[in-house]
């Protein structure tokens, strides 16, 4: 039986249990990523909202908003009134409602709203 023992091979349980916490620890923080991006989402929801609230009050819009194309800015535009919509070169843009003469009403990624002229979008 002495003889047995000597020349058995036993695996170490200290690497076993190390594999296993660092497993878990993994896991752990995918689950954390989960909830951070659930918060993030709310956040963006109030924001979301806050701006459409500013865009009723600042355009007098009570029809409801829907999206009636997607368009593509194609060149940088800065605003010139507070009403107009800052552009960058390839920004993806939701136009909401059509307006006399040559202005769009259209909402950036940003959940921002303006004014921005036809001759500056790509309708593709």
């Amino acid at each position: 039986r002495g003889n047995d023992e000597k020349y058995k091979v036993r695996m170490p349980k200290l690497r076993m249990v190390r594999e296993y916490r660092d497993k878990r620890k993994s896991i752990d923080d995918v689950e954390r990523n989960i909830f951070k991006f659930k918060k993030s989402s709310e956040e963006k929801n109030k924001k979301m909202e806050k701006e459409e609230k500013i865009f009723r009050e600042t355009f007098m819009y009570d029809k409801e908003i829907r999206v009636l194309s997607r368009a593509t800015a194609e060149c940088s535009v800065p605003s010139q009134r507070r009403v107009d919509l800052p552009l960058t070169a390839g920004e993806q843009l939701d136009v909401i409602d059509t307006v006399q003469g040559h202005a769009v009403i259209c909402r950036n990624s940003q959940s921002r709203y303006g004014y921005v002229l036809v001759e500056h979008l790509n309708f593709r």
